[in-house]
């Protein structure tokens, strides 16, 4: 990674209170610890289980709450739907954490966040039950946002994204995907064994990306069926969200902490799904806050 470079202005854009352009956060108010999430709403959800509140900051679908959980510096953080809000989240946090604002260079000593995900998530095998936990051990993109960056062979498992393509037939017209692992000292502190360690599918859409179809037909109608029977040396996909692989991809480029676990809240499978599932959203946030 670059050192001793001076970022332009239109590289890193710095608002006039300090903070950085799309989160609206300054550089003292970040913590080591993060908790992002989607839904702007759910960082309340968060926050509600703080011991005490430093900070609220909103801008766009990018809500903040600062404090501490039981006595450790803690923040979450709502990055909206999409790899591309990961891209500028993940890119910001960074910049907050290693680029010394003043001067526009990079700090000289790397800072290391970690930064766990907590999302909802749909269950793509029989024995992924509505109500469980699944942690995105190996988080696949089909968003591309990791294929932009230099380097991104390095920190991707070549040979599943390989098979992968080979297995469900890739068309050529769509984005290559990459597969980028969680942080495995995150995943056994946060999952235990209570959590399913799984392969998780990132979309780039909700709708014809996940197989939905609406009024539009389908590029490929089988797609989803060839994803459910893939399998990779004993991996399975197990769920499908939209976020996990470019957090997880471009923490590990930036040499961050980060992982993914969702509450599975329907299966696509049995067509089961809960209508109560900010009860298992809540249970999975304490959980996590609690071994953070």
């Amino acid at each position: 990674m670059e050192t001793n470079r001076k970022i332009g202005n239109s590289e890193l854009i710095i608002n006039d209170d300090g903070s950085i352009f799309h989160i609206h956060l300054r550089p003292e108010q970040l913590k080591d610890n993060i908790i992002v999430v989607g839904d702007p709403a759910r960082v309340n959800m968060v926050a509600a289980f703080f011991d005490r509140i430093e900070f609220e900051v909103s801008s766009r679908e990018f809500h903040t709450i600062g404090g501490t959980y039981k006595g450790k510096p803690i923040m979450c953080l709502s990055h909206g739907i999409g790899g591309d809000n990961i891209d500028i989240v993940v890119n910001e946090l960074d910049a907050l954490a290693n680029i010394d604002f003043n001067t526009r260079e990079i700090k000289d000593t790397f800072r290391q966040l970690n930064i766990i995900r907590i999302g909802t998530s749909g269950g793509l095998q029989p024995d992924i039950p509505v109500g469980s936990f699944v942690i995105a051990g190996k988080g696949i993109g089909f968003d591309g946002v990791l294929n932009f960056y230099a380097g991104r062979n390095d920190v991707c498992d070549l040979d599943f994204e390989r098979h992968f393509c080979e297995s469900v037939g890739w068309n050529e017209l769509w984005a290559k995907p990459y597969v980028a692992d969680a942080d495995s000292e995150l995943v056994e502190r946060i999952g235990r064994d209570d959590m399913k360690r799984g392969c998780t599918i990132s979309a780039n859409g909700f709708y014809g990306p996940q197989g939905r179809q609406l009024r539009l037909p389908l590029a490929d109608p089988k797609l989803n069926s060839k994803i459910e029977a893939f399998n990779y040396n004993g991996l399975r996909i197990t769920n499908y969200e939209m976020e996990s692989a470019a957090l997880q991809g471009l923490c590990r480029l930036m040499g961050h902490r980060a992982m993914t676990v969702c509450a599975i809240i329907a299966n696509r499978l049995s067509h089961d799904a809960t209508a109560n599932y900010k009860t298992s959203v809540s249970d999975l946030i304490a959980t996590v806050l609690d071994r953070i």
